[in-house]
């Protein structure tokens, strides 16, 4: 706990430091020395989520996967340790949880929350919001257990598909709306149920 206070406290001395200082008095020798500091300090951060049992087991111990959710984390605008929980890697790709792809959607701010329209077998379903700027209604792809049979993730061993139809048609129709509407929000990832899906293997 004293190594993460220490750390804020010089993370926010540096920050105080470059801000007050007119940007044409820093020399570019100033200008390394302070990314150099920052690089280090953010060094000791990885480290200390690395030391932690409270993020996952994938990350225990490995600073450089550690950097890497923290540099995914700051290009998103969230939390380091809600990254590492989210973002899991199947069959060597990295991937989303589709609960954590669809809360990033919901509080862009851009968007209004996502809403799921259910055929009336409940075996149809495409996800729709609303584009706040422009009042434009936005409908995504549609997903069917047809398709899922189709693709062949239903007939997957250990397949979700069989035993919550009903989410996974959801999850897949909220993933397809967010990726051909703002693929930016996931960083262009795909979410962990899919890459269990389109993986050849059973």
């Amino acid at each position: 706990m004293e190594d993460l206070l220490e750390y804020n406290q010089e993370h926010q001395q540096i920050d105080e430091a470059v801000e007050e200082t007119p940007r044409e008095s820093l020399n570019a020798l100033t200008l390394v020395q302070a990314d150099t500091k920052a690089f280090e300090l953010k060094q000791r951060e990885a480290k200390l989520l690395a030391s932690s049992t409270l993020v996952p087991k994938a990350y225990q111990g490995n600073i450089a996967d550690v950097v890497v959710a923290m540099n995914m984390a700051n290009r998103l605008g969230a939390d380091p340790l809600m990254v590492m929980q989210s973002l899991h890697i199947i069959h060597g790709k990295p991937g989303w949880s589709a609960q954590f792809l669809i809360a990033s959607f919901n509080a862009c701010g851009r968007f209004t929350a996502i809403e799921y329209r259910m055929s009336e077998k409940e075996d149809e379903c495409y996800a729709v919001t609303t584009e706040k700027a422009t009042g434009r209604e936005i409908v995504g792809p549609v997903v069917s257990m047809q398709m899922a049979k189709d693709e062949g993730w239903s007939t997957k061993s250990g397949s979700k598909w069989k035993t919550m139809p009903q989410l996974m048609l959801r999850y897949r129709a909220a993933a397809f709306l967010i990726r051909t509407t703002a693929p930016e929000i996931g960083l262009g990832l795909y979410t962990t149920d899919e890459l269990q899906d389109i993986n050849n293997g059973s």
